[in-house]
Order: C-alpha cells, then structure tokens, then sequence
C-alpha cells in the first residue's frame, strides 16, 4: 500500500512531467478543464498524483475514461446527485456510504490494477488511527479511490488491510510530495482550494426568491420522516445560525487552505494552477460545465509559466 513504483515512461529525452490533482470536492471537476487544456498545449504528463476528487479524475484520465467523465459530470443534475450519494445515518461514520458511485465507476474503469494502468499513478489517504498519509500505487484502483475520497463527516470511512481510512485531504490535500516521490522532475500542481475561505457562511439570513431545491435539501428528503425530525440542522436554515452543511464544508475549506499553504511552503511546485472555483460549493457536483470551462481558463492564463517550465525539457 506504501509501495513506490518506477515511472512507466521510455521517454528520457526530456525531464518527467508529473501533475499534481488536489482536493476539493464538487470543484474537483475543474481538473477536468486543465487536464483537456494542457493537452490542447502539448503538455502530457508523465505521473498523475491525485487526492480525493483528484484521485477519481486522475484515475479515469489515466485510464482513457476523461470523455466518458466529463459526460457524465456534465448530464448531472441535483436529483441524480442524489441517486449516487447513497444517504445512512445510522452506520458507517458518514452520511454517504458511496456504493453507487464505485458501482458506476467499476463498471465503466475496467482497469482493475494500478500497476496495469498505462501512465504512472497514485493516490494517497489519511489513517484515521494515527494521521499518517497512506500512498497507493499499486493495488485495487478503485479501493485506493474510494479511499481517497472518503471527506470526514459525508462519506463513510474505509477500512482496508485493517486500517481505517479517510480523505487523503486532511494530511496532504495537493500532492506535489509525493509526485516527487513517483519521479517527477517537473511538477504542475492544481490547487482547488486558493479562493474558498468565508464563500459559504450566509452574511446575513434572507428567504429564498425562488422555488430552487439545493442539493443539500435534496439529500435532508431523502431521509425518514423521523430522521428528519432531529436533522434540520444539515441544512441552511432561516436562521442567524449556520446549517451543519456549511459548517462542515468553511471548515474543511479552511482546513484545506492552510494545510496547502504550508504544504506548498517546504515543498512548492513548479507551476501553481489555480482554478477560481470558490463560488461552488461542497455538493455542488451539478455544477461541473463551469467548473471544467474555469480549469480550461486557468490553463490559458498561465500559458506563459507553463511554457517556461516545459519549454527545455525537449
């Protein structure tokens, strides 16, 4: 499970190029954007890392499924948000056991084994035990996904080898370090986290204009009439009090932001890609079309770095 592997790459007549795809929930779909972006330029990694979101985008891109991906992400709407996010409040340590999405990822990434996949790949956790960042590269591919994305307090833990395991954000939420570690000489960083702080508490309660369900609404209906009863507090409520929703998501934005920050500090890319996406939030996976067009843009706008980065290594 900590197993790092040699770089599946003959080309040696340039420095490898490795991506590093970080956190960031429903924004996650921005790397979608940058992925299709940098290939338009020519720029193909060599090594995908991934964390969370960007472990389920780095595997499908590594595994030739970025089309089917993103149109998937693109046709989804609230109630199909909440088909896949299989709601249990009563076992399991989250609200989403996350059945559904591998089933639908299982049966479209045939590639069962990351040392078979075409590119080099890894992703990481977070032991919930004792804090240590937990690297696959080898192994289940979509066991170390569903890993990966296994965000505190929505979906549930996964236990593997004895190890109970939960979001690879909460220790190393951009994954330059271990890109490094994969082999990459050059390292592009997507950093989905760098305008989020304060964008979903409420400034001040005011009722709804329109008749608009969010996504958070939606998954509270799903639950039974008795639940429902004791969990108001999941969502945003007229109140001057913040839903349990937003607490969870400004927490673990802040979390995130920080952790990135000091991260990037000892250990800084050699190119930073930041994607303006602090205006989605946590569950908004229906939100994927300007997502992708925001990582696409984001490419655009350091177009002149990227260049500088790659333009000696051919």
């Amino acid at each position: 499970m900590i197993c790092v592997m040699s770089v599946k790459s003959g080309r040696r007549d340039r420095r490898l190029i490795g991506i590093a795809l970080g956190s960031g929930s429903a924004r996650g779909w921005g790397h979608i954007g940058v992925l299709r972006a940098l290939g338009e330029a020519g720029i193909e990694p060599d090594i995908v890392c991934g964390t969370s979101v960007g472990a389920l985008v780095g595997a499908a891109y590594v595994s030739g499924q970025l089309d089917m991906l993103e149109d998937w992400v693109k046709s989804l709407h609230v109630r199909d948000i909440v088909r896949y996010l299989d709601i249990n409040l009563v076992v399991g340590g989250g609200f989403v056991q996350g059945k559904r999405l591998m089933d639908f990822l299982r049966n479209h990434i045939k590639t069962e084994l990351i040392q078979d996949l075409p590119k080099t790949f890894a992703t990481l956790a977070t032991d919930l035990n004792s804090g240590r960042e937990i690297w696959f590269s080898d192994g289940s591919l979509l066991d170390a996904v569903r890993a990966s994305i296994a965000l505190p307090g929505i979906f549930t833990p996964v236990k593997l080898d004895d190890t109970w395991l939960v979001d690879g954000g909460l220790v190393n939420p951009v994954p330059v370090s271990l890109c490094r570690a994969m082999g990459a000489e050059v390292v592009i960083a997507v950093n989905l986290n760098g305008d989020i702080i304060g964008r979903h508490i409420r400034k001040a309660p005011a009722p709804r204009k329109d008749k608009k369900v969010s996504t958070e609404g939606r998954l509270l209906e799903k639950l039974s009439v008795s639940l429902k009863e004791r969990a108001t507090s999941l969502i945003s409520l007229p109140s001057e009090s913040p839903g349990l929703f937003e607490v969870l998501a400004s927490s673990i934005n802040i979390m995130q932001d920080r952790i990135t920050r000091s991260r990037m500090a000892g250990d800084p890319p050699d190119v930073m890609l930041s994607p303006r996406l602090g205006h989605i939030g946590l569950l908004e996976f229906d939100r994927a079309a300007e997502a992708v067009r925001e990582g696409r843009a984001c490419v655009k706008r350091m177009m002149p770095a990227l260049n500088d980065a790659v333009s000696f290594l051919s």
